[in-house]
């Protein structure tokens, strides 16, 4: 006799950050969107992929110096 296997969804949401929010927020402004969305983040260079990530790093800083 054969055992079922039960069907896990290992496709969880997850909150979302603000390193995610910022990311898809640059993305736009950089008119990325389109590409992202045919061919995924993996598909997006690493000159794209840095630049996205600089730009999250710049606003982060700028947003920790107005707490303070």
């Amino acid at each position: 006799m054969e055992k079922k296997k039960k069907k896990t969804n290992k496709k969880r949401k997850r909150k979302e950050t603000l390193e995610d929010k910022l990311k898809y927020e640059i993305a736009a402004e950089l008119g990325l969107m389109d590409k992202i969305e045919k061919v995924g983040w993996g598909g997006l260079t690493a000159k794209e992929s840095g630049k996205i990530g600089g730009l999250i790093t710049v606003r982060k800083r700028e947003m920790n110096k107005k707490q303070e």
